[in-house]
Protein backbone atom coordinates (compact mmCIF):
# COMPACT_ATOMS: atom_id res chain seq x y z
CA UNK A 1 0.00 0.00 0.00
CA UNK A 2 2.95 2.34 0.63
CA UNK A 3 3.35 2.41 -3.17
CA UNK A 4 -0.06 3.70 -4.13
CA UNK A 5 0.26 5.89 -1.29
CA UNK A 6 2.90 7.60 -2.88
CA UNK A 7 1.88 7.55 -6.25
CA UNK A 8 -1.46 8.78 -5.37
CA UNK A 9 0.32 11.65 -3.30
CA UNK A 10 2.67 13.12 -5.74
CA UNK A 11 0.18 12.78 -8.57
CA UNK A 12 -2.12 14.90 -6.67
CA UNK A 13 0.59 17.46 -5.54
CA UNK A 14 2.29 17.56 -9.20
CA UNK A 15 -1.44 18.39 -10.36
CA UNK A 16 -2.14 21.46 -7.95
CA UNK A 17 1.54 22.64 -8.88
CA UNK A 18 1.34 22.80 -12.84
CA UNK A 19 -2.53 23.94 -12.28
CA UNK A 20 -0.64 26.81 -9.89
CA UNK A 21 2.30 27.31 -12.84
CA UNK A 22 -0.06 27.22 -15.63
CA UNK A 23 -2.10 30.11 -14.09
CA UNK A 24 0.59 32.57 -13.51
CA UNK A 25 2.22 32.16 -16.39
CA UNK A 26 -0.79 31.48 -18.80
CA UNK A 27 1.25 31.09 -22.01
CA UNK A 28 -0.28 32.43 -24.82
CA UNK A 29 -2.49 34.95 -22.70
CA UNK A 30 -5.36 34.54 -20.58
CA UNK A 31 -8.38 34.39 -22.73
CA UNK A 32 -6.57 30.96 -24.53
CA UNK A 33 -7.66 29.02 -21.13
CA UNK A 34 -10.74 30.29 -20.57
CA UNK A 35 -14.20 28.58 -21.80
CA UNK A 36 -17.44 28.73 -21.23
CA UNK A 37 -19.18 25.69 -19.92
CA UNK A 38 -22.43 23.81 -20.51
CA UNK A 39 -23.80 27.00 -18.37
CA UNK A 40 -22.28 29.81 -20.01
CA UNK A 41 -20.01 30.03 -16.59
CA UNK A 42 -16.44 30.77 -17.59
CA UNK A 43 -13.69 27.99 -16.42
CA UNK A 44 -10.15 27.92 -16.50
CA UNK A 45 -8.44 24.99 -18.30
CA UNK A 46 -5.55 24.75 -16.59
CA UNK A 47 -6.20 21.95 -14.58
CA UNK A 48 -6.58 19.84 -17.65
CA UNK A 49 -2.75 19.59 -18.74
CA UNK A 50 -1.76 20.12 -15.26
CA UNK A 51 -3.75 16.49 -14.89
CA UNK A 52 -2.11 14.79 -18.25
CA UNK A 53 1.36 15.99 -16.79
CA UNK A 54 1.25 14.35 -13.47
CA UNK A 55 -0.53 10.99 -15.11
CA UNK A 56 2.03 10.92 -17.79
CA UNK A 57 4.55 11.47 -15.30
CA UNK A 58 3.23 8.82 -12.76
CA UNK A 59 2.35 6.32 -15.10
CA UNK A 60 6.13 6.87 -16.38
CA UNK A 61 7.57 6.30 -12.88
CA UNK A 62 5.81 2.65 -13.21
CA UNK A 63 5.75 1.81 -17.13
CA UNK A 64 7.82 4.37 -19.48
CA UNK A 65 5.44 2.37 -22.57
CA UNK A 66 2.33 3.09 -20.60
CA UNK A 67 3.11 6.77 -19.22
CA UNK A 68 4.18 7.51 -22.90
CA UNK A 69 0.65 6.26 -24.37
CA UNK A 70 -0.84 8.67 -21.61
CA UNK A 71 1.40 11.67 -22.79
CA UNK A 72 0.20 11.32 -26.18
CA UNK A 73 -3.50 10.53 -25.23
CA UNK A 74 -3.13 14.32 -23.00
CA UNK A 75 -1.51 15.49 -26.74
CA UNK A 76 -4.46 14.53 -28.82
CA UNK A 77 -7.22 15.86 -26.40
CA UNK A 78 -5.23 19.40 -26.79
CA UNK A 79 -4.91 19.15 -29.76
CA UNK A 80 -8.70 18.64 -30.23
CA UNK A 81 -9.47 21.08 -27.67
CA UNK A 82 -7.58 24.04 -29.77
CA UNK A 83 -8.25 23.20 -32.85
CA UNK A 84 -11.75 21.55 -32.25
CA UNK A 85 -13.12 24.21 -30.29
CA UNK A 86 -15.32 25.31 -33.15
CA UNK A 87 -16.28 21.93 -34.64
CA UNK A 88 -19.93 20.88 -33.16
CA UNK A 89 -19.91 17.37 -34.51
CA UNK A 90 -19.12 14.83 -31.89
CA UNK A 91 -19.06 11.22 -31.88
CA UNK A 92 -16.50 9.18 -34.00
CA UNK A 93 -19.11 8.55 -36.82
CA UNK A 94 -19.38 12.12 -37.74
CA UNK A 95 -15.46 12.41 -37.77
CA UNK A 96 -15.22 9.28 -39.86
CA UNK A 97 -17.72 10.66 -42.01
CA UNK A 98 -15.47 14.17 -42.42
CA UNK A 99 -12.61 11.59 -42.92
CA UNK A 100 -14.53 9.58 -45.85
CA UNK A 101 -15.22 13.04 -47.50
CA UNK A 102 -11.21 13.93 -47.14
CA UNK A 103 -11.74 16.38 -44.10
CA UNK A 104 -9.09 15.26 -41.46
CA UNK A 105 -10.69 16.56 -38.04
CA UNK A 106 -9.42 17.51 -34.80
CA UNK A 107 -11.55 14.28 -33.27
CA UNK A 108 -9.76 11.87 -36.75
CA UNK A 109 -6.37 12.85 -35.61
CA UNK A 110 -7.55 12.18 -31.41
CA UNK A 111 -9.26 8.83 -32.63
CA UNK A 112 -6.34 7.41 -34.44
CA UNK A 113 -3.65 9.03 -32.10
CA UNK A 114 -4.75 7.50 -28.95
CA UNK A 115 -5.39 3.97 -30.37
CA UNK A 116 -2.00 3.54 -32.31
CA UNK A 117 -0.69 4.81 -28.77
CA UNK A 118 -2.55 2.36 -27.22
CA UNK A 119 -1.70 -0.31 -29.21
CA UNK A 120 2.03 0.83 -28.94
CA UNK A 121 2.22 0.39 -25.62
CA UNK A 122 -0.07 -2.72 -25.26
CA UNK A 123 3.10 -4.21 -27.48
CA UNK A 124 5.17 -3.90 -24.72
CA UNK A 125 3.28 -4.43 -21.56
CA UNK A 126 2.16 -7.63 -22.87
CA UNK A 127 3.64 -10.72 -24.58
CA UNK A 128 1.19 -12.77 -26.76
CA UNK A 129 -0.46 -10.83 -29.86
CA UNK A 130 -4.16 -10.97 -28.32
CA UNK A 131 -3.28 -9.58 -25.38
CA UNK A 132 -1.20 -7.22 -26.94
CA UNK A 133 -4.20 -6.07 -29.12
CA UNK A 134 -6.82 -6.07 -25.91
CA UNK A 135 -4.74 -3.64 -23.76
CA UNK A 136 -4.07 -1.70 -26.50
CA UNK A 137 -8.36 -1.34 -27.19
CA UNK A 138 -8.41 -1.43 -23.18
CA UNK A 139 -6.25 1.94 -23.16
CA UNK A 140 -7.83 3.70 -25.84
CA UNK A 141 -11.15 2.65 -24.88
CA UNK A 142 -10.70 3.84 -21.26
CA UNK A 143 -9.91 7.36 -22.63
CA UNK A 144 -12.39 7.73 -24.69
CA UNK A 145 -15.03 6.74 -22.19
CA UNK A 146 -14.15 9.10 -19.68
CA UNK A 147 -14.48 11.78 -22.35
CA UNK A 148 -17.51 10.46 -23.24
CA UNK A 149 -18.63 11.13 -19.06
CA UNK A 150 -17.00 14.49 -19.15
CA UNK A 151 -20.33 16.45 -20.22
CA UNK A 152 -21.35 18.16 -16.78
CA UNK A 153 -18.72 19.51 -13.95
CA UNK A 154 -17.01 17.29 -11.82
CA UNK A 155 -18.47 13.83 -13.62
CA UNK A 156 -15.10 12.91 -15.75
CA UNK A 157 -13.13 13.04 -12.51
CA UNK A 158 -15.49 11.39 -10.09
CA UNK A 159 -15.80 8.41 -12.59
CA UNK A 160 -11.95 7.98 -12.13
CA UNK A 161 -11.70 8.14 -8.87
CA UNK A 162 -14.67 5.23 -8.90
CA UNK A 163 -13.47 3.11 -11.47
CA UNK A 164 -9.74 3.67 -10.33
CA UNK A 165 -10.33 3.50 -5.93
CA UNK A 166 -10.95 -0.75 -6.23
CA UNK A 167 -7.51 -0.90 -8.11
CA UNK A 168 -5.66 0.75 -4.95
CA UNK A 169 -6.79 -2.24 -2.71
CA UNK A 170 -4.53 -4.79 -5.12
CA UNK A 171 -0.77 -4.88 -5.56
CA UNK A 172 1.95 -3.96 -8.14
CA UNK A 173 2.24 -1.89 -11.35
CA UNK A 174 -1.38 -1.56 -11.65
CA UNK A 175 -2.09 -0.57 -8.26
CA UNK A 176 0.57 2.35 -8.56
CA UNK A 177 -0.88 3.27 -11.87
CA UNK A 178 -4.64 3.49 -11.19
CA UNK A 179 -3.26 5.52 -7.81
CA UNK A 180 -1.80 8.07 -9.89
CA UNK A 181 -4.70 8.43 -12.03
CA UNK A 182 -7.11 8.72 -9.06
CA UNK A 183 -4.62 11.13 -7.16
CA UNK A 184 -4.51 13.49 -10.34
CA UNK A 185 -8.50 12.92 -10.28
CA UNK A 186 -9.27 14.39 -6.67
CA UNK A 187 -6.67 16.98 -7.33
CA UNK A 188 -9.04 18.43 -10.27
CA UNK A 189 -12.23 17.76 -8.82
CA UNK A 190 -13.58 20.58 -6.47
CA UNK A 191 -12.41 22.96 -9.04
CA UNK A 192 -14.24 21.21 -11.64
CA UNK A 193 -16.88 20.13 -9.85
CA UNK A 194 -17.30 23.96 -8.27
CA UNK A 195 -17.62 24.70 -11.93
CA UNK A 196 -13.93 27.03 -11.68
CA UNK A 197 -12.14 24.76 -14.22
CA UNK A 198 -12.90 22.36 -16.78
CA UNK A 199 -10.58 19.27 -17.56
CA UNK A 200 -11.54 19.16 -21.38
CA UNK A 201 -10.41 16.75 -23.59
CA UNK A 202 -6.67 16.95 -22.66
CA UNK A 203 -7.42 15.98 -19.08
CA UNK A 204 -10.16 13.61 -20.04
CA UNK A 205 -8.50 11.22 -22.26
CA UNK A 206 -5.11 11.44 -20.00
CA UNK A 207 -6.69 10.31 -16.81
CA UNK A 208 -8.79 7.66 -19.18
CA UNK A 209 -5.74 6.35 -20.53
CA UNK A 210 -4.11 6.35 -16.87
CA UNK A 211 -7.47 4.06 -15.89
CA UNK A 212 -6.69 1.48 -18.95
CA UNK A 213 -2.96 1.06 -18.43
CA UNK A 214 -4.09 0.15 -14.82
CA UNK A 215 -6.53 -2.11 -16.18
CA UNK A 216 -3.82 -3.41 -18.65
CA UNK A 217 -1.03 -3.99 -16.11
CA UNK A 218 -2.93 -5.43 -13.60
CA UNK A 219 -5.20 -7.99 -15.33
CA UNK A 220 -4.57 -11.43 -17.64
CA UNK A 221 -6.36 -12.34 -20.19
CA UNK A 222 -9.62 -12.58 -18.67
CA UNK A 223 -9.56 -8.81 -17.08
CA UNK A 224 -8.60 -7.71 -20.45
CA UNK A 225 -11.54 -9.60 -22.91
CA UNK A 226 -13.93 -8.62 -19.88
CA UNK A 227 -12.90 -4.61 -20.09
CA UNK A 228 -11.98 -4.45 -23.41
CA UNK A 229 -15.58 -5.62 -24.25
CA UNK A 230 -17.33 -2.74 -21.73
CA UNK A 231 -14.67 -0.16 -23.19
CA UNK A 232 -16.04 -1.11 -27.03
CA UNK A 233 -19.73 -1.22 -25.77
CA UNK A 234 -19.31 1.77 -24.86
CA UNK A 235 -18.35 3.47 -27.55
CA UNK A 236 -20.59 1.71 -29.49
CA UNK A 237 -23.69 3.56 -27.42
CA UNK A 238 -21.66 6.63 -26.75
CA UNK A 239 -24.39 9.10 -27.28
CA UNK A 240 -26.26 7.06 -24.86
CA UNK A 241 -23.65 7.37 -22.03
CA UNK A 242 -23.38 10.76 -22.52
CA UNK A 243 -26.76 11.33 -22.51
CA UNK A 244 -27.52 9.29 -19.28
CA UNK A 245 -24.61 11.05 -17.33
CA UNK A 246 -25.68 14.55 -18.77
CA UNK A 247 -28.94 13.44 -16.97
CA UNK A 248 -27.58 12.12 -13.65
CA UNK A 249 -26.51 16.53 -13.38
CA UNK A 250 -30.20 17.62 -14.29
CA UNK A 251 -31.42 19.84 -17.10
Amino acid sequence: MIGQAVSLGLSATLTRLATTALRARAPGGRERWERKNYAGRNVELYAGPAAALACAVGTGRVSPAAGAAVAVAGICGAYDDIAGAADARRGFRAHLRALRDGEVTSGAVKLFGISAAGLVAGAFLKERPLDRLLAGVVIAGAAHFVNLVDVRPGRAAAAVLALGAPGLLRTGAGAEIAATATGAAAAVLPDDLGERAMIGDTGAHALGAALGAAVVAGNGRAGLVAHAAAVVAATVYGDKVSETVRALGGP
